[in-house]
């Protein structure tokens, strides 16, 4: 494969990845003044015209065809867009965004385990010990590095809403793998349209929490235009040159960005949060070896 290729796809990742480490970051400062269902309502509302235009310039889409698969992307939505995004947004109001990053790690090597057991995909053994240390640098993470505290305290509720978010992440990427082939940004607009459809009448009748301020206007803002939008726009150029498995190692750097900003910026973090990431990175590469060794075609 042409090296540009190759350098254009990487670059894409590093893009994306770099968007959504974003999300953790600004989705903290949100969360201060928005309510994370509000937030995730006007995520998905602002995002989803743009996601629409997206896919019309860029993949002239079928709309019928995408519309027909509505029973997946329903479930979908709702793993992905709504319980993972809300469990998310809530679980920055307790936690910081590099501890949510650093259990975010986690995720491929779940979905490698779930994978195993409900579309009974293999596991080799160095998979299966790949999973095994990011889940221990989970523990490490989540305990601050003192594992017996859980039965003493249990988990942070931030940390055991994280957990539920990566739960529904992982539920949407073993779905996602039963799903007719869509194009990947209308197949996104549909979902987000299904979301909004979704939350709307709960924030009618609930109301919501505007952005009141230049400051949460501006996170707002970037939350929609970046993590939504571009940061999917990149993920599917690089598809087109690289495989999922290979492209999905760059997901780590969601943990590395938000790490380097939480350095950058002074924010406190702890030696047991950085060795337990490491951990977690060091795991999720050995799960996906395979992928890594495998060439691009």
């Amino acid at each position: 494969m042409a090296r540009p290729a190759l350098v254009g796809a990487a670059g894409s990742l590093l893009g994306a990845t770099l968007f959504w480490a974003g999300n953790y970051i600004v989705g903290a400062e949100a969360v201060r003044s928005i309510d994370p269902f509000s937030l995730t309502l006007l995520r998905w509302v602002l995002a989803l015209p743009l996601l629409v235009a997206l896919a019309q310039l860029i993949e002239r889409p079928d709309w019928r065809r995408v519309l027909a698969a509505w029973p997946w992307l329903l479930v979908l939505s709702l793993f992905g867009l709504l319980a993972y995004t809300g469990f998310l947004y809530a679980a920055l109001e307790s936690t910081t965004a590099f501890n949510a990053s650093l259990i975010n790690a986690f995720n491929p090597a779940l979905i490698a385990l779930a994978g195993a057991v409900f579309l009974r995909e293999r596991l080799t053994p160095l998979a299966t010990t790949g999973i095994l240390v990011a889940l221990v640098g989970v523990l490490v993470v989540v305990t601050d590095g003192d594992p017996a505290s859980v039965f003493r305290t249990g988990f942070g509720p931030g940390e055991l809403l994280m957990l539920g978010a990566i739960t529904a992440w992982t539920g949407y990427a073993i779905v996602g793998r039963r799903v007719p082939q869509l194009p990947p940004i209308a197949s996104t607009a549909a979902q987000a349209a299904f979301a909004v459809l979704l939350l709307a009448p709960f924030g009618i009748l609930t109301g919501l929490t505007l952005p009141d301020d230049p400051a949460s206007i501006g996170s707002l803002l970037f939350i929609v235009v970046f993590p939504s939008v571009l940061s999917y726009l990149l993920w599917t150029r690089a598809l087109l040159v690289l495989p999922a498995g290979s492209a999905g190692v760059f997901l780590n750097l969601i943990t590395v960005f938000t790490a380097a900003f939480t350095i950058a910026v002074g924010d406190p973090y702890t030696a047991a949060q950085v060795v337990g990431g490491l951990v977690v990175i060091a795991g999720v590469v050995l799960t996906n070896a395979p992928h890594l060794r495998r060439r691009p075609g």
